[in-house]
């Protein structure tokens, strides 16, 4: 019986790869037919399904591919992989090709969003579906608006016969009428074959070409989408180059696919709208490419650089398809490389680059309509301070022929341009410290009587002061973190005030868990972030939607302190007892029960030695840098000293020994008189938000922040609420060295001089730049975790007035509610400094090489 065995040469590699790639397709075939075969049991027991799947892997892996070097050539070649799987192809891609309804639901958020603000009625909007094969997407988009009748024409074009015939039945069934299937190469169709070619009819009229492109359309598309075809069109640059002309000026194109890319090929690159999860590993890029060349499928990174470069963009996400290993895919929302603007009919690019630079630096606005040589000689005269880092990157792109950072296509302007890869930005890696602000707003309210001719600078933090601040309706505000996570968070609060209904906005920062935030966030968000921080919430969705998260509030580097004392809570059973603390009624009840039942753990000295008192835990879990801890260490140490002795709070007075022995003492000491006060003076539960967020996880509908009431949900969702906001992702030295001198009233710059090296000129430099950028009269509104920090006397001696409006001396609370500082500073600008000698721009000697009327489409 050995003949019947058959002699296969094990040890011949050629054989063994033959094998393993045939176990490979086994493989898949099992995989591909459980899941359809588990997804046909969910519906009905569809013995279809499993029939579908074995059509779709016997044209994708068995069937020859036939068609090459006839007539037809590219569509030969198309009807040959999908004439034998037409009819079941919507079956066997739902699973494959994933962020389809993603991309639509974005498109469909910006028509709506700007048909919202047009207050259009029954307008002419056009969108084209290339390579829409079997009508699915235009199906698929009724699920966010109307079909029928948001759309008055949708033109389906495909170059597969058999999809087309597909498209036409479904059509047909539906019965829209408006939907027009065209089999045809997408390079060859054009508008004004389809369309009446009068401008009246189409409800605007066409500016001049961007390209004066002789063969550009008459009339422009509202809307192009390319859903997995782009990588499957072998001539693409003369289809996106085909685009650009069929795009109506201010229309929207999305696109979804497959691709792969290397980061490195992303490092000199400011307007691709971010790379979260863009990277894939060289593996990766190796096997993709060589398993979906095997279709004729290209995942070459040139399909999306083209796309990024003819056209500006707006969003922009990567994720990966789970199905079969981690397939990566991308979703790209773009607009026309000249970007509209609202603000200027002649709509040239330098006019919105002139607009935000002037928003962003508290400029003179100089409108360059017209004026192209006048732009150059004030870009050539300017010194670098009155000109923001978005201007400079602006410039540089429109001289390189480039489109603008994403930034500036954005529907909002609140967003100020960054280098998103810069280390002094990565090195947050994707996470915001706070999720909420410690400093109580009622009192810097108070302080600060803020009015509508102010400019206020501040510290973003979580952006819960931004938007106490907002409320009182100054002329700007300037918001500052370097981190960029904290303004993505603040960027999501402006977002929602401006798409939500108060009920959701309640949902995602009052409770602080939305199961639909990633419905919200596509469908409702989107159209109101910038690309940066759209991609980070849809990469964080489970931050609000997940189950098994706790909530907003209990994320970021300070979840790190609310976990244990959760964890002290459970594990020395006082849970009840926190319960009981935030139910209390009166603040004799509140202290009984803290006295006896919490406080005898929480300040445990063991407890603050071990754990509260580590330098690393100081930062990670409650943003407290080195310098500042020594700063409360000093403090600790000049209280100890001898009564008749002259004791210094600096910390340059004392050895790095007698600090750091001093450090568990001190810390225990600053939580004492940080905490036992609040518990003493305000009622947590009724009055105290920022403890009660704390140990409840979420706020409640009595006691909550100024900005999640529904009066100021009323005011800040006014259309223009948020139109003198900035956001700025830098260091606030860099912010305020580029800002025109003596515009801003107020900075708020919280406890961030205590970053700053004891006695270091660097902070010298900073009060240095708050003094030229400040009004006289203007004021810096700062907190320290030290009685009186040794850089006040670096600000009287630089032009201010310093007054201590709150002390934590004696037991006093600061504030009553938070009192996590040690003291709190009114610093008054009673004195100009010499101002420097302006230095001449380098911009002086590119003289004529910048044209900006000459910006390609």
């Amino acid at each position: 019986m050995a003949f019947l065995t058959p002699n296969i040469p094990l040890k011949d590699p050629h054989t063994q790869i033959i094998i393993v790639g045939a176990s490979l397709l086994l493989l898949i075939g099992i995989i591909f037919a459980t899941t359809f075969i588990r997804a046909s049991q969910k519906d009905d027991e569809d013995i279809g399904t499993l029939r579908s799947f074995l059509r779709f892997f016997y044209a994708s892996f068995l069937k020859p591919h036939t068609g090459d070097g006839t007539e037809n050539g590219q569509q030969d070649a198309l009807e040959s992989f999908y004439k034998a799987q037409a009819g079941v192809y919507d079956a066997t891609r739902k699973r494959l090709l994933h962020g389809r309804e993603d991309m639509l639901g974005l498109v469909a958020a910006q028509l709506v969003q700007k048909a919202t603000k047009e207050h259009t009625r029954d307008p002419k909007r056009i969108w084209v579906d290339i390579g829409g094969g079997t009508g699915w997407n235009i199906e698929a988009m009724n699920a966010y608006v109307s079909v029928p009748e948001f759309f008055s024409s949708v033109y389906l074009v495909d170059f597969s016969p058999s999809l087309c015939e597909v498209a036409r039945k479904r059509f047909t069934r539906l019965g829209w009428t408006n939907v027009k299937v065209v089999c045809q190469d997408a390079r060859t169709f054009r508008l004004e074959d389809h369309e009446d070619s009068n401008e009246s009819s189409l409800g605007f009229a066409l500016p001049p070409s961007y390209a004066s492109d002789e063969y550009s359309s008459i009339n422009g598309a509202d809307l192009i989408t390319l859903s997995y075809s782009l990588s499957m069109i072998p001539d693409f640059y003369s289809v996106i180059d085909s685009l650009t002309s069929l795009l109506a000026p201010a229309g929207i194109i999305g696109v979804v696919d497959f691709y792969v890319q290397s980061i490195v090929d992303l490092s000199c690159r400011n307007y691709t709208g971010g790379v979260i999860n863009r990277h894939v590993n060289w593996f990766g890029r190796l096997f993709w490419r060589a398993w979906f060349d095997v279709d004729r499928v290209g995942l070459e990174p040139g399909r999306r650089d083209y796309l990024e470069y003819r056209f500006g963009t707006l969003l922009s996400a990567d994720s990966r398809n789970q199905l079969l290993g981690s397939i990566p895919y991308y979703i790209w929302i773009g607009r026309p490389k000249k970007p509209a603007s609202e603000l200027s009919i002649t709509n040239y690019p330098h006019e919105i680059v002139e607009r935000l630079d002037a928003a962003a630096t508290e400029s003179p606005y100089l409108s360059p309509i017209n004026h192209t040589k006048n732009l150059f000689q004030a870009v050539e005269r300017s010194v670098p301070e009155i000109r923001s880092k978005a201007f400079d990157a602006a410039i540089v792109n429109l001289a390189s022929n480039l489109p603008l950072p994403s930034f500036f296509y954005q529907n909002h302007h609140w967003r100020i341009h960054y280098d998103d890869q810069l280390k002094k930005h990565t090195q947050f890696k994707n996470e915001y410290i706070y999720a909420f602000t410690w400093e109580d707003t009622r009192v810097d309210h108070r302080l600060l009587r803020l009015g509508s001719n102010d400019v206020v600078l501040a510290i973003t933090s979580a952006g819960d002061n931004i938007l106490s601040y907002a409320l009182s309706s100054p002329a700007r505000i300037h918001a500052v973190d370097l981190n960029p996570n904290q303004n993505h968070l603040l960027e999501l609060k402006v977002a929602a005030y401006s798409a939500l209904p108060y009920a959701d906005f309640w949902q995602l920062f009052g409770v602080g868990k939305h199961l639909d935030f990633r419905s919200l966030l596509i469908s409702r968000l989107s159209p109101h972030m910038s690309s940066r921080a759209f991609q980070y919430w849809l990469n964080h969705t489970h931050v609000f939607a997940s189950t098994r998260s706790n909530g907003l509030y209990e994320t970021g580097g300070s979840r790190h302190a609310i976990k244990v004392v959760r964890f002290l809570s459970i594990a020395l059973g006082f849970r009840a007892e926190i319960k009981k603390l935030l139910g209390a009624k009166t603040l004799n009840e509140q202290r009984e029960i803290y006295n006896k039942k919490i406080r005898p753990i929480l300040m445990s000295r063991l407890l603050s030695y071990l754990v509260v008192s580590q330098e690393k835990f100081l930062w990670a879990a409650l943003g407290v840098p080195h310098n500042q801890l020594a700063m409360l260490e000093a403090d600790h140490l000049a209280s100890e000293s001898l009564p008749n002795s002259t004791p210094s709070a600096s910390p340059l007075e004392h050895s790095a020994k007698d600090l750091n022995a001093s450090r568990g003492k001190a810390v225990w000491e600053y939580m004492v008189s940080t905490l036992d006060p609040v518990v003493e003076t305000s009622l947590i539960g009724e009055d105290n938000p920022y403890y009660l967020v704390c140990l409840q996880g979420s706020y409640s509908q009595r006691c909550h922040p100024d900005y999640l009431k529904p009066k100021s949900h009323q005011k800040l969702s006014r259309k223009g609420a948020f139109d003198g906001l900035r956001i700025h992702t830098d260091e606030v030295n860099e912010v305020i060295s580029r800002m025109a001198a003596g515009t801003l009233t107020v900075a708020v710059v919280m406890d961030s001089m205590d970053w700053f090296d004891p006695g270091s000129e660097a902070a010298g430099v900073q009060i240095e730049k708050l003094n030229r950028s400040l009004k006289l009269g203007g004021r810096v509104l700062l907190r320290s975790a030290a009685l009186r920090p040794w850089y006040i006397d670096t600000f009287e001696s630089l032009g201010f007035v310093s007054k201590r409006v709150g002390a934590r001396a004696a037991g006093a609370c600061i504030d009553r509610r938070v009192n996590m500082y040690a003291s709190c500073w009114l610093l008054t600008k009673i004195e100009d400094l010499i101002p420097p000698t302006p230095k001449v721009s380098s911009l002086s000697s590119r003289d004529s090489s910048i044209d900006l009327e000459k910006l390609e489409t």
